[in-house]
């Protein structure tokens, strides 16, 4: 930082009282020092950005920051307030504030700024010198990273400085070593119920084994709590493990960035965090969704992260998985609510009328219609929530607006669930063209809130009324049509497809499509859609169950740690959890995924012969007592789970026959025992 500030830049008794008033004051000192040239356009620049997310951090600091096009050189001015000034952090006032201010278009300029401050924040002696500092020179010196002169009445002390300074760059190189290596992580996956787990603990796992301090922040479907800012802010890279668009993604700008899928984070941690290693030693900077942008699209998805640059049909799928979601709890409730309502008042409840005007506390049927009826209001919301989510993992924030209406315009004109796929689609694809188009910086600050949201929507809602509606609505009856037709053969076909989908990478890429395919139905279920639902979670429940079972009856082809992990196998795949099977996948795949995949394939054919159905969209056994043929569909499920049983245990006493014979055989010879095997 050694050309960034300057004494002249430093306000000891800054008396401002509100960050816009304190950002003018100290860019008031930038302009004398000849480091900004428009005063009013740099300050419309720096709240622009202040609009977006808050640049206050815990411990009484602000850093507000922005690139300017009226900023002619990095420059980084520093204030200190007796009174506080909120820059929204959450505990409270800021004492320290630092002004960040780079030319436009000078990202790597800014971003080390940001980084390299955000790391020394981090030292308590450095911030409680900066506040007992009295002379500028000495505390611009101390931001410069620079060793502060010495008052003359300390020639004593100087005496000693050379042997002090050797005995100090020899304990620095030692301190050095002995800090961690940070790592800020981020993991989800499309329903937010395992794999964002399972990848955590993975990667927190790793960590401690590698002495690298990991900080995970899961964004699962209980939600997500945030990571501090001042960690995300001291890390020395970043890794997400996702399926789905990780939320405001421009928190990890400027960092090291290994992007991968979420699986990975789960089956090789430990190579992801020597990646993140090797990337922070060569100084690569991911240019991640910039917060400034001239949009002001806040932490919209723009321009940067590995999966922003993957293969289309790898950030198609991930954003159609983001839409479902978020849409999986409203299916589960509102699934659960109407078949609890028809199992208690029968399937003429849903004809039953409004329970505003009509509901007896002491009647059955009162309680089964209003369960009835709300479940149907939780139903009504799938396709809207669907579009807008499918924008939002495409644009961010200011895709939500657009998104909600093209879903809902989806269900006015009868095209359902397909309808709401392309309403999404078509809703990010609009907002991340108007973000591309350069703005005034006086409009930056309500372009996400009022004029992206206002142009998208309506382009959105003219081209599903006018274009697009009526077409698809076709086709989604025609797809309707055909679920409701399938029987004998084809239904059975149909069931083998799903069940080998959803058994063969367990909570991968096809997993989530059968599943995606089968959720889809229930926004508008049929018959046909209900099959379809049940034949995808019978077949998700068989891997996890299998393997269980055959921990259970062949201990001795397993490992310890596989038959601990078979006992936990036998609660996740009674509910719904197909990823419970992923440590016996990951250590033996060549005999686990084939044989799971058979027995996926028979409970598939097996529910769609019976016939069985099911509104939920998740809970396995747990909502039996709520499925259509209830005995048949658990009959299906224990015929595959006893297939993959058996062929797993075939499949893997045989790997260990040959050598054990090979051992039999020349017990002194080693070479044959390792060739056998």
């Amino acid at each position: 930082m050694s050309e960034l500030i300057t004494a002249e830049l430093v306000d000891l008794d800054l008396s401002a009282t509100t960050k816009d008033a304190a950002a003018r004051s100290l860019a008031e000192r930038m302009v004398a020092a000849h480091r900004v040239t428009d005063l009013d356009g740099f300050l419309a620049d720096v709240a622009a950005r202040e609009a977006q997310m808050p640049t206050g951090l815990d411990g009484g600091i602000g850093i507000p920051h922005c690139r300017s096009e009226h900023v002619n050189a990095p420059t980084l001015a520093f204030g200190r307030s007796g009174a506080g000034i909120d820059f929204g952090a959450a505990d409270g006032p800021a004492d320290l504030i630092f002004l960040i201010a780079a030319p436009a278009g000078a990202d790597d300029d800014h971003l080390t700024i940001l980084s390299g401050l955000a790391r020394r924040l981090m030292d308590p002696e450095f911030t409680a010198a900066l506040r007992a500092g009295t002379d500028p020179r000495t505390v611009a010196a101390l931001i410069r990273g620079e060793e502060p002169s010495e008052e003359p009445e300390q020639e004593r002390v100087e005496a000693g400085n050379q042997e002090k300074e050797q005995t100090e760059a020899a304990g620095g190189t030692e301190a050095a070593e002995s800090v961690p290596f940070r790592i800020v992580a981020v993991t989800s996956c499309p329903t937010g119920i395992a794999h964002t787990y399972m990848a955590a603990e993975s990667l927190a796992a790793a960590g401690r084994a590698e002495g690298v301090e990991v900080t995970v922040e899961t964004q699962g479907s209980a939600g997500f709590k945030k990571l501090d800012p001042a960690v995300v802010a001291a890390a020395d890279a970043v890794i997400w493990a996702h399926d789905v668009e990780v939320r405001e993604k421009a928190r990890f700008r400027g960092k090291p960035l290994v992007d991968v899928g979420v699986k990975a984070g789960i089956n090789r941690p430990a190579e992801l965090i020597a990646e993140a290693r090797r990337k922070a030693e060569r100084g690569e900077i991911a240019t991640a969704p910039d917060t400034d942008s001239a949009s002001g699209s806040g932490d919209g998805d723009s321009n940067g992260s590995g999966a922003d640059h993957a293969h289309f049909g790898v950030r198609l799928r991930t954003y159609l998985m983001s839409g479902v979601s978020y849409m999986v709890p409203f299916v589960a409730a509102g699934g659960l609510l109407i078949a609890l309502s028809f199992a208690i008042g029968g399937y003429e409840i849903a004809s039953a009328k409004s329970v505003a005007d009509h509901f007896v506390w002491g009647e059955a049927d009162s309680w089964a219609a209003l369960l009835n009826q709300i479940g149907s209001a939780a139903f009504g919301f799938l396709v809207p929530v669907l579009a807008g989510y499918i924008a939002y993992g495409m644009a961010d924030r200011p895709a939500l607006v657009p998104g909600f209406v093209g879903g809902a315009i989806a269900l006015t004109v009868n095209a359902g669930f397909l309808g709401g796929l392309v309403a999404g689609l078509l809703a990010g694809a609009v907002v991340m063209a108007v973000q591309r188009v350069p703005v005034h910086a006086t409009l930056r600050g309500i372009m996400p809130v009022l004029v992206i949201p206002l142009i998208a929507s309506a382009t959105v809602g003219f081209l599903m009324f006018i274009v697009v509606g009526k077409p698809i609505a076709s086709l989604q009856n025609a797809l309707t049509d055909w679920l409701n037709g399938l029987s004998g053969s084809n239904a059975v076909i149909l069931g083998v497809v799903l069940g080998l989908m959803m058994c063969f990478d367990m909570g991968g890429p096809l997993n989530k499509v059968a599943y995606a395919f089968a959720v889809g139905g229930l926004a508008d279920p049929t018959p046909g859609s209900l099959k379809v639902m049940a034949a995808v979670m019978a077949a998700g429940m068989v891997p996890p169950l299998a393997m269980a079972l055959a921990t259970t009856v062949r201990r001795r082809l397993f490992t310890k740690t596989e038959r601990e992990n078979g006992r936990a196998a036998w609660v996740l795949g009674a509910s719904f959890i197909t990823e419970g099977a992923i440590p016996f996948a990951a250590a033996d795949p060549l005999r686990v995924i084939p044989s799971v995949m058979a027995g996926g394939a028979v409970t598939g054919a097996l529910s769609m012969a019976f016939g069985a159905t099911l509104r939920a969209p998740h809970g396995g056994v747990f909502v039996v007592p709520l499925i259509g043929e209830p005995l048949l569909y658990l009959l299906a499920i224990a015929a595959g789970t006893l297939v993959a049983t058996a062929l797993v245990v075939l499949l893997k006493g045989a790997r260990r026959t040959a050598p054990e014979a090979a051992g039999d055989a020349g017990a002194d010879d080693p070479s044959r025992v390792t060739a056998a095997a």
